[in-house]
């Protein structure tokens, strides 16, 4: 069996930025700072919602050496090391493992719309050069490939493939790869509206955006499940459908980004090609927020 990089609520963590566009280091470490006393099990950084797609190989580097100095192994620090070019995305791991990260969480290789032996190459190349634990990412809405419960098989012999972050949203197909994998890979929800379904059929946790506005309540819901309060754990996820819904109103991570914003954390804008909402969605997020107090 594999070590388990984390249970229960991992914070995939926005990157602040100042108004020029660049990424502002003293906010984030005082962020993760935050994040962790509040009750992060985990910190997530160059992520989809860190926006890593726009930042330099040197940028990224540059925060997962922030994130692990302000951490000081309070809590794993899990590093996005994806890239749709096999060899980049084996130095984008192999610089996280330098900078200190715990793990890398390494996407589907996106737009190049790898068959089943080209993803299994790309992720044997990738720790093969890395030789970290890593979690793979799954999220065919972004990257147009969805990994099949018999590719994930094959990758669970591997023995530095140790998790997934399933974002297909298809709880069927969640459990058809653990059937297949057993203890061999570790299972995260990637969706924050499925926390509870995940850890029903034996999810590991949540890599949460929703954790970034609410890290105690998501924190919680995690671990009420863990503790068998399981109608509470339902009830929790229900009530918080309204916020999660308004995070995802646009396209992650502008609205989280906003949201934060509004918070009077001074997060900047996105970087191109992602733009500002409407200001139709900012009024509906807003009145969410206000309605939970958070603002």
């Amino acid at each position: 069996m594999k070590n388990t990089v984390f249970t229960g609520c991992g914070v995939a963590t926005v990157t602040p930025m100042r108004p020029d566009g660049s990424v502002n280091l003293k906010k984030y470490a005082d962020f993760i700072d935050e994040l962790i006393q509040k009750g992060a099990d985990a910190i997530i950084v160059n992520g989809t919602t860190g926006e890593s797609v726009t930042l330099s190989d040197e940028e990224q580097y540059n925060i997962i050496c922030c994130a692990k100095d302000i951490i000081n192994h309070r809590v794993p620090l899990i590093a996005g090391a994806g890239s749709n070019n096999t060899k980049h995305a084996a130095k984008l791991a192999l610089n996280a493992r330098n900078a200190g990260a715990d793990a890398v969480l390494a996407v589907t290789p996106y737009y190049n719309k790898a068959n089943r032996s080209g993803l299994i190459e790309h992720y044997n190349y990738i720790t093969k050069w890395c030789q970290i634990p890593t979690i793979v990412y799954n999220v065919p809405s972004r990257t147009g490939v969805d990994i099949s419960p018999e590719v994930y098989a094959v990758l669970a012999d591997n023995p530095f493939i140790c998790g997934v972050k399933e974002a297909s949203g298809n709880i069927a197909k969640a459990e058809r790869v653990l059937n297949l994998c057993g203890d061999k890979i570790d299972m995260y929800s990637g969706s924050d509206e499925l926390t509870v379904p995940f850890l029903s059929i034996g999810a590991k946790g949540v890599i949460s955006v929703a954790a970034n506005i609410i890290p105690k309540e998501m924190q919680e819901l995690c671990s009420l499940y863990s503790e068998g309060r399981i109608l509470e754990a339902g009830r929790m996820q229900n009530s918080l459908v309204p916020l999660i819904d308004a995070l995802f109103s646009d396209v992650n991570p502008v609205p989280v980004k906003e949201a934060l914003n509004m918070l009077g954390k001074e997060f900047g804008p996105c970087r191109l090609p992602l733009g500002e909402m409407e200001e139709s969605k900012k009024e509906s997020l807003r009145k969410v927020l206000e309605h939970r107090g958070i603002i």
